[in-house]
């Protein structure tokens, strides 16, 4: 896995320039991202994706990783005797993966008309993360656009909760994290470059 991954190329977070004062916005494969951890936009199991050959980041996740990372995400879900609850965070190592860790964390599933209760939910993914982040000393974290894909979150509308969130965070608690928004679709690029310029 670690060879397949250095086939594909590995970016080094470091390489990147930011947007804004601790802000970085990068398109590119999230498995090749070389920083203190990357999120991974689960399901509520929290073992992968169950589709063989799924598109979703989470079957990309689990799959360079390798089972190591299904075995840990399994014992931690084993011990918590539940489905992960949306809005919330996990973490765990990155196994073959080149960052240190991958956050867990379960988006909203939008059905219908957004709501207002969709936005809380994908605002308390987005702080989790940052919360476990920073209670594990991790300097640097990618984000990908969290339940834009499979779960039907309006991108823009995503976007505009994701940045919010973030410069909140950071401003509240006076972190110091450095937060990178991955995309892998153009049309995210530009909805992050607007947002963010």
């Amino acid at each position: 896995m670690q060879e397949e991954t250095r086939r594909k190329g590995i970016t080094d977070f470091a390489d990147l320039t930011p947007m804004q004062e601790g802000l970085y916005l990068w398109q590119g494969d999230i498995t090749t991202l070389r920083c203190g951890a990357i999120v991974n936009a689960a399901n509520s199991q929290m073992l992968g994706c169950f589709s063989p050959n799924h598109g979703c980041i989470d079957n990309a996740i689990h799959s360079y990783a390798g089972v190591l990372l299904r075995l840990a995400c399994a014992e931690l879900m084993e011990k918590q005797g539940h489905e992960e609850e949306t809005g919330r965070a996990k973490i765990t190592p990155a196994f073959n993966l080149p960052c240190d860790c991958v956050l867990h964390t379960v988006g909203p599933i939008v059905s219908g008309w957004l709501t207002r209760k969709d936005k809380e939910l994908l605002a308390s993914c987005y702080r989790s993360c940052l919360e476990m982040a920073d209670q594990n000393n991790i300097k640097s974290v990618a984000f990908c656009c969290i339940s834009t894909g499979e779960f039907h979150f309006p991108n823009d509308k995503a976007a505009q909760v994701a940045v919010s969130t973030v410069k909140e965070y950071k401003e509240q608690t006076n972190s110091e994290i450095e937060v990178i928004f991955n995309v892998f679709k153009d049309i995210d690029l530009q909805i992050y470059r607007d947002i963010l310029r």
